[in-house]
């Protein structure tokens, strides 16, 4: 521990993310895409004129933001653009949850956010997933300083209808509602349509996951203007330029190709649902999935001894060494192959 660090960086707890390994693994850890980005993307990063990177890019992200605005049917007004959604719901907590009332959340889920409340003094409360691991959104209060749940949620993989959240959004009035939707591309409903009728409601969301975009970084979130304005307010208090212009034409042709988009999606979700029979047939426990893993138990072996059984045969997942999780597997969906050679590492094991 160091002597110069403040004592707020002294009493932080740090996000820890998936291990990126250097020796050759089949990685189900992190859930990324396994298929490439769309061919256009390939096109951008050949024919990208370098000369223009002696200028500073675009500090409003406009061209970026008409296209996602055209992608999710609201106006580039309400679309705002950051370094991967990690730093757009960073500038979030900065704009809106610092409050005198707590910030609810779930209890289990995406474990950046209670990090997040460290990190600027966020007073939090969490509420408890129900009997089959779901966020009940009926246990959100309206006495709040705020409420975040990622939808679908991570890492337990269920997702929450549309009517659901507006539900939700009609007991909840005078504090801003996050969804954070970085999976909903694989099988969830997202929640922007809502977004008119209630000012209140954010939505974020990530080109890292359905865009097979991870290594880019990019983020965003949809809200109304008075929402975007005060995310601005923070950016431009931090940094004015987080998107660079290639990464901002990259996500353009990212986003331009619906096929591609499409199809990347779809293939996953069937691979999602080959798993989770095959996985069931071992005698594991498969939550049911709208995103794109798997959370899974065995009754006869604990998480960590699965862990290490699946890294020893060459299979790297995810295992969460926390209270109420120990259990699980986090499982990200792979290409067919690499799913079939999980398969057969885990038959091995149990």
């Amino acid at each position: 521990m160091s002597r110069f660090w403040s004592p707020a960086v002294r009493a932080l707890t740090p996000y820890v993310p998936g291990e990126q390994p250097r020796e050759r693994l089949i990685k189900l850890n992190t859930n990324e895409n396994p298929y490439p980005p769309s061919p256009r993307v390939e096109r951008v990063l050949a024919e990208f004129d370098r000369t223009q990177l002696r200028r500073y890019p675009d500090p409003d992200s406009l061209a970026l933001r008409q296209t996602l605005a055209t992608v999710h049917g609201v106006d580039p007004e309400q679309v705002f653009v950051g370094n991967g959604s990690d730093e757009v719901l960073a500038l979030a907590f900065q704009a809106f949850f610092c409050q005198d009332a707590p910030l609810l959340m779930p209890a289990i889920s995406y474990s950046f956010y209670p990090v997040y409340c460290k990190l600027y003094g966020i007073d939090y409360r969490t509420i408890a997933l129900d009997d089959r691991w779901e966020v009940s959104l009926e246990a959100f209060d309206a006495d709040n300083g705020g409420v975040i749940f990622a939808n679908p949620n991570a890492p337990t993989g269920h997702g929450h209808s549309r009517q659901a959240i507006g539900s939700l959004l009609e007991r909840v009035r005078d504090s801003v509602v996050l969804v954070d939707e970085a999976y909903v591309d694989f099988g969830g409903e997202s929640a922007v349509p809502l977004i008119d009728e209630h000012p209140n409601l954010l939505v974020t969301g990530t080109l890292s996951k359905s865009r097979s975009l991870a290594g880019l970084r990019l983020g965003f979130a949809i809200g109304s203007r008075e929402l975007i304005e005060g995310l601005e307010r923070v950016k431009n208090s931090f940094n004015s330029y987080p998107v660079d212009m290639l990464a901002s034409e990259v996500a353009i042709a990212a986003l331009d190709d619906e096929a591609h988009f499409r199809d990347c999606c779809e293939r996953v979700m069937a691979t999602r649902e080959w798993s989770r029979r095959e996985l069931e047939a071992l005698s594991f426990e498969v939550l049911p999935s709208q995103t794109n893993f798997l959370f899974v138990r065995h009754p006869g072996y604990e998480g960590a001894a699965l862990f290490a059984g699946l890294r020893e045969r060459g299979v790297l997942v995810r295992h969460f060494d926390r209270d109420g999780l120990r259990d699980f597997l986090r499982i990200s969906i792979g290409t067919n192959d690499e799913m079939k050679s999980l398969v057969e590492a885990l038959r091995a094991i149990v």
